[in-house]
């Protein structure tokens, strides 16, 4: 209870004046950071080259397949995807997508099949099912470029359900596929967006949350880019000091060097160091402080805890983890005497995170959509290069099939004359 308490409050100062600025500034309600028209647009996608097939017919021919304990082809799955014409079809996509991923062939599914599967569940309203095969990827194959986690992320951004954007934002830290100014963009949105919402925040959420931060904030060399590192920083640093280090990188891209509270102090003394005009928000050092603060008073209450008889649920924490824990009266020190230094440089930034998040947007989307577009409409026209080839070779395989059936059967009617 005192820590679901505290994940609640340990975030509240950092977003309250994000908040105010969501209702007053009008550049908020204008949604322009937003992906435009032109990038989510769906003209090339249709226009495509397609290969008309009836569902019930491919459907049986996969069964009998499997049946048979023999591989579907990947253009048989490509196929069916590329055919679904309603919800009740997705649905039946999703069963055959599992089936193809635990077969022989599972390595072989195409790239333009994985972007065709969220395409057609966001046109039949099955966004759930897109978000749902993403985060089970290992069942299903499902591994999206980065202008297909785009569009899966700002439709959720656009609709306001920030939590499931953060679902989408926390694949791609975990795939570490930060690549793209554009995706780093709209993540950070989506991670801004969310805080502003006041989450009730489990641990194992503030380590997503701390990752996703941290790992999208290292490719902004900004205040926005620092100020995530900062939090990010943070917030593993909380993990760790409740968890230990192995409940913090266990399964996420993360180093396993302890000090995580640390590095968040380094962050602080980098900006400090910096020449330029890169600052930290006022709001993300007002979280930091709560973190530190409720540690502390969390370290304190540990044995009032641990006196009420109750059996422990905490994993054992070795004797690093708890030197580890030992620091943290150094850093709440050296946090208060590094907050005011960046006061007395001028280097503490009062918008909000979210504030500047938005800002950046504003500023260099429009710039970042332009070698997205350009990409995808060359990697459109490799796909159907591709795709060609697979069915003119699918056709001389089936060809050579039926002209070695033929001369199988000439052989034996002669042995029998």
């Amino acid at each position: 209870m005192v820590r679901s308490k505290m994940a609640a409050s340990v975030l509240k100062r950092c977003v309250t004046a994000a908040v105010k600025v969501k209702a007053l500034s009008p550049s908020f309600t204008a949604r322009r950071w937003l992906l435009s028209a032109a990038y989510t647009d769906t003209k090339l996608w249709e226009e495509s080259e397609k290969d008309p097939q009836n569902l019930a017919l491919l459907a049986n021919l996969m069964d009998r397949t499997y049946d048979r304990n023999l591989p579907v082809s990947s253009l048989t799955i490509s196929r069916f995807v590329d055919n679904i014409s309603s919800r009740e079809e997705v649905d039946q996509a999703e069963y055959y997508l599992y089936k193809f991923r635990h077969s022989p062939n599972c390595w072989y599914l195409r790239d333009w099949t994985v972007h065709t599967w969220i395409r057609q569940c966001l046109k039949y309203g099955a966004r759930d099912k897109a978000l749902h095969t993403l985060k089970n990827k290992t069942q299903y194959g499902i591994f999206p470029d980065d202008f297909t986690f785009n569009l899966l992320l700002d439709s959720y951004i656009k609709d306001g359900d920030f939590k499931s954007a953060c679902s989408v934002v926390e694949e791609l830290m975990l795939q570490e596929a930060f690549d793209l100014p554009s995706t780093q963009i709209l993540s950070l949105n989506a991670l801004g967006s969310f805080l502003a919402t006041k989450p009730q925040l489990s641990v194992s959420e503030e380590r997503a949350l701390g990752a996703s931060l941290l790992i999208c904030g290292l490719k902004q060399d900004n205040t926005v880019g620092f100020s995530a590192q900062l939090l990010g920083n943070a917030l593993l640093g909380k993990v760790e000091m409740l968890k230990g280090i192995h409940g913090v990188f266990k399964g996420m891209p993360l180093s396993w060097v302890r000090g995580y509270l640390g590095r968040a102090l380094a962050v602080m003394e980098r900006v400090s160091a910096a020449s330029g005009d890169i600052k930290l928000s006022k709001d993300t050092l007002d979280c930091v402080s709560d973190v530190l603060q409720e540690l502390s008073s969390a370290s304190d209450s540990s044995g009032d805890e641990e006196s009420d008889g109750e059996e422990s649920k905490e994993e054992a924490v070795d004797e690093d983890d708890e030197a580890e824990k030992a620091n943290l009266p150094h850093y709440v020190s050296r946090f208060k005497e590094l907050s005011s230094q960046l006061e007395s440089q001028g280097k503490v930034d009062p918008a909000s995170f979210q504030a500047l998040v938005a800002t950046m947007a504003q500023q260099n989307l429009a710039s970042a959509e332009k070698p997205d577009i350009e990409q995808y409409q060359s990697r459109l026209k490799a796909w159907e290069a591709e795709k060609r080839l697979l069915i003119q070779r699918e056709k001389e395989q089936r060809e050579k099939a039926e002209q070695e059936k033929r001369e199988r059967l000439a052989a034996q009617a002669a042995a029998q004359a």
